[in-house]
């Protein structure tokens, strides 16, 4: 019995130790020192630590995009500075002309509910300022220079824009891609560094769609590719208006679990071809319209450090790094020691002038 008893006791003092957060008693005591803190560009600089053995050390360098004052975040204001705006295309299947073109808004509410909706904006097409694909290869457009779009203070819409004709009597539809779209800055980042306002993640295509429910578009959205693609023509010689398809036998193996044959498939009832339906071979039209873009700012996000030391290396005693630029520059080193649960840190700082 009195086994048992300890043995519960040490039950109830583990979980109660479990439910207690893991405290880190104290910073640790850490400084770093440079033998100047004046230096040539393209000389290594070592930095001596005290106390190389914290948990964590990070160095923020100063310069552009490694700057401790900007660890949370880089908001660039560029009003004014202009953009350009990039894209490549390519073209398959089909043989349908002139399905395609390119628009944009400056006072689309963001109601994209409907095509309706999407439609009651103004829209000026731009097409002919882009070259599009002609074939299954890339064309890329080159970059554009879209300054003359922006109205200050106000976002700006981009959108393709897709018609489907008749294809009994046009042709079958084509097959668009779009991808490596990016909407840039004129100006640069310390004279070098390009801005980015927008790329192919970020510009938020969304598909909306005249017919989404009887002839939807068979058009796409992902992170690296836009895809515009019309509804399918529908004629009585497709194999879904086949009766003797054996996708329409209930008792084809493909949808019984039990048999080896069985692929997880759910049996659709046959629906024979309606000639008098207005979907069949509709004209349609449906756009990819993106997200509200704001030309004037520029996020980049955080500043990154780089990592020196984790928690599982060992005790560091100096770091050796080289400017290539002059400039006067906050080198910052930021040493932690933490638990699952807490952390706590000590920020040295040191200015150096580094000169040609």
């Amino acid at each position: 019995m009195k086994f048992k008893y300890y043995n519960m006791l040490l039950g109830v003092l583990l979980l109660a130790a479990c439910d207690k957060d893991v405290q880190v008693d104290e910073a640790p005591d850490f400084d770093v020192t440079t033998e100047s803190t004046t230096y040539k560009a393209g000389d290594p600089i070592k930095f001596q630590f005290k106390g190389g053995d914290a948990n964590q050390i990070y160095f923020y360098s100063g310069e552009t995009l490694k700057d401790y004052n900007s660890k949370d975040g880089r908001i660039i204001d560029v009003a004014g500075a202009g953009a350009t705006m990039q894209f490549s295309s390519s073209v398959q299947v089909g043989s349908q002309a002139n399905q395609l073109s390119l628009h944009y808004s400056t006072d689309f509410n963001g109601d994209y509910s409907s095509l309706a909706k999407v439609k009651a904006a103004t829209w000026t097409d731009i097409t002919s300022k882009f070259k599009l694909g002609t074939s299954t290869a890339f064309l890329a457009t080159g970059a554009i220079d879209i300054s003359d779009l922006i109205v200050p203070g106000k976002p700006i819409y981009f959108a393709f824009k897709y018609v489907t004709k008749p294809q009994a009597t046009n042709g079958l539809a084509r097959q668009w891609f779009i991808q490596s779209f990016a909407i840039n800055s004129k100006a640069l980042l310390d004279n070098s560094i390009a801005l980015n306002i927008a790329d192919q993640a970020s510009v938020g295509f969304r598909i909306v769609d005249e017919n989404a429910e009887n002839a939807p578009a068979r058009s796409s959205v992902s992170a690296t590719r836009l895809t515009m693609y019309g509804n399918v023509y529908l004629h009585a010689g497709l194999p879904q208006f086949d009766s003797t398809n054996p996708i329409f036998d209930p008792l084809n193996p493909i949808y019984n679990p039990n048999d080896p044959a069985y692929t997880g498939a759910k049996y659709v009832p046959f629906v024979p071809f309606d000639p008098n339906s207005p979907y069949n071979d509709p004209l349609s039209e449906h756009w990819a319209v993106s997200k509200p873009i704001t030309i004037d700012k520029v996020n980049l996000g955080p500043d990154r450090s780089t990592a020196i030391k984790g928690v599982t290396s060992s005790a560091s005693e100096e770091f050796r790094y080289t400017y290539a630029k002059p400039g006067t520059y906050k080198a910052v080193f930021v040493a932690a020691n933490s638990s699952i649960d807490d952390i706590k840190q000590v920020v040295k700082e040191i200015t150096l002038t580094i000169t040609p």
